[in-house]
């Protein structure tokens, strides 16, 4: 799939995988139409990129207004829609609040469902594309993640479903699952528990350069890591081989997510 000259929007575009992302897709060509919560980041943002013909949409996704502002900024032509945006808290389920939960899923997983809907007749028309970036914690549920992976496991739910939903349309629909990625939204507790555990942490332009070539092969699903991938598909066919790796690393989750819920209070 070729994107050299196509329109797309790209919400968390201010984030640090999302502006890894903005660069790479206008290194391919892409005309942006970039989304974020924060003016003064996505003017930053956009004063940076190469080349023209990008536009900037300081908006919500969780809100019906940040949509409806989305949506009227796409009128005209769309050819593909990258759901980016996300939000994340480490944290056992007991120490997370209603307001940190409900966060989350209207964040990573509704706000893009209502999105794609509302873009939908748009992509029809241009014969586009969506992509749902997901997460590893979107095919293995992990301890202290409850809710982002509950999210992120809708999320790829969603994908899958509208996939075969819209197989006798020409939108194709994709899922990208990034892994742990150096980024501010993994505080010092995650950085730390990761280097304890060995888990192997990306940089944004590494996750930029796995999108790229998800849209080049232009269909299914992409996840970053060999082995993340290996155990994503021994958690579907024995999930109790990886209740058993998980419940040793229990102890060092538990003692890291303690150790952020005190430095927040």
């Amino acid at each position: 799939m070729n994107i050299g000259g196509d329109k797309l929007l790209l919400t968390g575009a201010t984030g640090g995988i999302g502006a890894a992302m903005a660069h790479a897709l206008c290194g391919q060509g892409a005309r942006l139409i970039l989304v974020s919560r924060n003016q003064y980041r996505l003017d930053n943002l956009l004063a940076m990129l190469p080349g023209d013909g990008h536009i900037a949409i300081a908006a919500d996704v969780s809100t019906p207004e940040g949509r409806q502002t989305i949506v009227s900024g796409c009128q005209g032509q769309l050819d593909g829609l990258i759901n980016n945006a996300g939000i994340n808290r480490f944290g056992m389920l007991d120490g997370l609040g209603d307001e940190q939960l409900r966060n989350m899923f209207d964040i990573n997983a509704m706000a893009p469902i209502l999105l794609t809907r509302d873009l939908l007749p748009l992509l029809c028309e241009s014969d586009g594309f969506v992509v749902n970036v997901g997460s590893g914690f979107g095919s293995i549920g992990f301890p202290g993640y409850c809710a982002y992976s509950a999210s992120k496991f809708a999320l790829r739910g969603f994908t899958e479903a509208l996939r075969r939903e819209m197989a006798d349309t020409s939108v194709n629909v994709l899922y990208f699952a990034p892994r742990a990625t150096n980024t501010a939204m993994n505080p010092p507790e995650v950085v730390e528990m990761n280097k304890e555990l060995g888990n192997t942490t990306d940089s944004p332009e590494r996750v930029a350069d796995e999108l790229l070539a998800l849209l080049r092969k232009g269909k299914g699903s992409r996840a970053v890591g060999i082995p993340e991938r290996f155990f994503a598909r021994l958690n579907a066919l024995f999930p109790s081989l990886v209740d058993g790796a998980l419940a040793k690393q229990l102890p060092t989750i538990r003692r890291r997510a303690l150790a952020g819920t005190e430095q927040a209070t």
